[in-house]
């Protein structure tokens, strides 16, 4: 199969690149390394000739929620009108588990690029996935104030990036199915927790301080609305685990 993969040299992207080739697909990568604009649609006439399935995973960092929805719902409208020229069979994108019950702020775009993908007129997969991993040593990262980091009391259960990207991969070769089955990690986790122990395993003597706010989205991470609800499907690596794999 050929697959394009957009956002292919980003954290989730490049497993999704790694992945489909060891499985003997045909992949290439959509970004701007590989001269591909996503947001002004530069480059995708002719980097999808011949692609069977595109599965996007393209992304933004901003909490704002018009940035955001511009990002996403042009991303979406600029590949699929491209896939439909080219006769693409399939579009798979990555969404986030509960997005619906938090649309505000980032988790706006996302939705508005479900609604985007539903309407588009190629055949689509929608995968809702929890948290990465990844996502602990980010707001290590941007959240902390010296000896300190802020981390929202959240209501967690982190999935493996690299089995996102079987689950995205597997998708693309069963054909169209809608929204697929939701996917979250084995174990459920306060993110302070997995901060904390990110920084500790890294040797940061940090003070993780939890907060929350009014509104929509931070009860919904508070009360479990972002976690998998009964028959989601369930990956198999441990934060604990990735954690002792982690360089």
């Amino acid at each position: 199969m050929n697959i394009a993969v957009a956002g292919g040299t980003g954290t989730l992207g490049r497993h999704v690149v790694t992945i489909a080739q060891a499985r003997g697909h045909r992949v290439v990568s959509l970004s701007r390394a590989e001269g591909v604009d996503l947001v002004s649609g530069a480059g995708l006439a002719e980097a999808l000739k011949g692609v069977d399935a595109v599965i996007d995973v393209a992304n933004i960092q901003t909490l704002n929620g018009k940035k955001s929805v511009d990002f996403f719902t042009a991303v979406s409208g600029n590949l699929l009108r491209a896939e439909k020229v080219a006769g693409v069979g399939h579009h798979v994108a990555l969404s986030i588990v509960g997005v619906d019950r938090a649309p505000v702020g980032y988790y706006a775009g996302k939705l508005a690029q479900e609604d985007v993908v539903r309407n588009g007129g190629v055949p689509w997969t929608i995968l809702r996935a929890t948290q990465f991993h990844e996502f602990a040593p980010q707001m290590l990262e941007r959240s902390s104030l010296g000896p300190l980091v802020l981390v929202p009391r959240m209501a967690s259960q982190p999935v493996a990036a690299h089995e996102v990207a079987a689950a995205l991969i597997d998708a693309a070769e069963a054909g169209p199915q809608g929204r697929a089955a939701d996917l979250g990690g084995p174990e459920r986790k306060q993110m302070a927790h997995l901060v904390r122990a990110y920084a500790r395993k890294h040797g940061q003597k940090k003070r993780v301080i939890e907060f929350t706010a009014p509104g929509r989205l931070w009860r919904a991470m508070r009360n479990g609305s972002l976690i998998p609800a009964a028959g989601a499907a369930v990956g198999r690596q441990t934060f604990g685990e990735w954690l002792e794999t982690d360089p």
